[in-house]
């Protein structure tokens, strides 16, 4: 984990967005975000039904390893996760308050 002097957005407004396709679970997101928004772990069937060909192909080889956004409110769009992703599988998108809500 790095520290947060370069996180200095309001938390909340971004969260970022896995591009499934690309992701790899490299985990590089995981050990850069200062805010614990990333975690690790296995794609579903219906997450691995929804992938392209080279998306499913990649998963195999990864072993349905991707990353997974836990805690997207804490987000606060330093773009470390962004810049440390070696499959540019992550960008931040606005987050809308329907989103959210449970």
């Amino acid at each position: 984990m790095t520290n947060n002097e370069g996180c200095t957005d309001v938390s909340g407004r971004v969260a970022p967005v896995v591009d499934r396709d690309r992701c790899e679970g490299k985990a590089d997101c995981v050990r850069v975000c200062p805010f614990n928004v990333f975690e690790l772990g296995t794609l579903n069937a219906k997450q691995r039904s929804e992938l392209t060909l080279v998306g499913r192909l990649k998963a195999l080889a990864h072993g349905g390893k991707q990353a997974f956004v836990v805690n997207p409110l804490d987000c606060h769009a330093c773009q470390l996760c962004v810049n440390a992703c070696p499959e540019h599988a992550l960008h931040l998108a606005p987050v809308h308050a329907t989103a959210v809500a449970r």
